[in-house]
């Protein structure tokens, strides 16, 4: 398996692009008079519809911690985004797959707008009887979304490891096909396996795959063939020639790294956003009463990928773009978080949507690309 960062010396993003990331303030908070909120909105993905109105898609949490996708309109004042107006639920955990009998939701949408195909696809993670599992809707519209299903991940020999087996976070498509590992054109996501099987038991360590020797979680690729795509949609939840693309590195992401928003073409490279985890964590992964947290602290770094080979690093910051610094970010039912998940160009300005301590959503101008 090809290492991750296999570039020798990675330079950093930031002096080289200009990179900046500028607060603008939280657009939305949760509405207490709203039980499907009583815990928080957060972690968005957004999209446009047909009459390229943009569209807000928040992870709501509810009371008991069960979390559907919320629907908003983003309102625009003078080229910004300064709220949203509430439409309805898109998503919600009504299938057995994504609850159990104490816990369930449909959470943390990242949306793509795949242009080939003809439609947006939403990335989740339902929570059901077995843990966190990846799954995928569509839409034509941006309104009405079609669930796919669950991934479901080929099973690579190679890696000695079934990949159905480990929950899996932070799904993320490329907005466009790119080459495969096989020479195939294909479509490409981004994933965050995760080497714990607490949710289920808690005496039995994950085996790990072949090639695989760190146990923090990191962002792995796994390619569609387009041809198969375009013949069939739900061929995009069969996922193969896994590989690992990155791991968490230094000190301000020493936990864990995931993908955020889908990743931007530039001319260097695909720009992407990640979150990097930091802190001390003893126990299992999915919490219970051997876990225990310890300033853990959520940032935003970048990174570029290969034009032609998305799965190998080229750059990558050294230091974070954000960090939580803002009441709203340090305050909320994960304390210390910024979050980011979608990213949306309104007139010439590119702005970043982002999860603030798990409680809130802020907004956030991108320069330097």
């Amino acid at each position: 398996m090809p290492p991750a960062d296999s570039s020798p010396t990675p330079r950093a993003v930031l002096p080289d692009l200009g990179l900046r990331l500028t607060r603008l303030g939280t657009l939305m908070s949760p509405d207490p008079n709203d039980p499907h909120e009583a815990e928080g909105v957060l972690n968005p993905a957004t999209a446009r519809d047909d009459d390229d109105v943009l569209h807000l898609y928040a992870r709501l949490v509810g009371t008991g911690n069960r979390s559907r996708v919320g629907m908003a309109r983003v309102l625009v004042e003078e080229g910004r985004p300064v709220g949203v107006e509430r439409e309805r639920v898109v998503l919600a955990p009504d299938q057995s797959w994504e609850h159990g009998l104490n816990h369930g939701g449909t959470e943390d949408p990242r949306i793509t707008t795949i242009a080939a195909l003809g439609v947006h696809v939403m990335s989740y993670v339902a929570v059901g009887p077995m843990g966190p599992r990846s799954a995928l809707a569509i839409s034509h519209d941006a309104h009405s979304w079609r669930r796919l299903g669950p991934i479901q991940f080929a099973f690579e020999e190679r890696l000695h490891a079934d990949l159905n087996l480990y929950p899996n976070k932070d799904i993320v498509w490329f907005p466009e096909a790119v080459p495969g590992p096989d020479g195939r054109p294909a479509f490409a996501m981004l994933h965050r396996p995760m080497w714990d099987f607490s949710f289920v038991t808690r005496t039995e360590p994950a085996p790990l795959p072949t090639g695989t020797d760190d146990r923090r979680a990191g962002i792995w690729i796994s390619y569609v063939p387009v041809d198969e795509a375009l013949a069939d949609p739900a061929a995009l939840t069969r996922p193969r020639l896994h590989r690992t693309v990155a791991l968490a590195r230094t000190g301000w992401e020493s936990l864990k790294i995931g993908a955020g928003p889908a990743p931007i073409r530039t001319e260097e490279g695909w720009l992407l956003l990640y979150h990097g985890v930091s802190g001390v964590r003893s126990g299992g992964e999915w919490g219970g009463s051997s876990e225990i947290e310890h300033s853990i602290r959520y940032s935003v770094g970048a990174m570029l990928l290969s034009l032609e080979d998305p799965g190998r690093v080229i750059a990558r910051t050294t230091e974070p773009l954000m960090q939580p610094d803002t009441a709203d970010e340090r305050d909320g039912t994960v304390p210390d978080v910024v979050f980011p998940t979608a990213i949306e160009t309104i007139g010439d300005v590119r702005y970043v949507f982002y999860g603030m301590a798990d409680t809130r959503i802020g907004i956030a101008r991108l320069d330097g690309i």
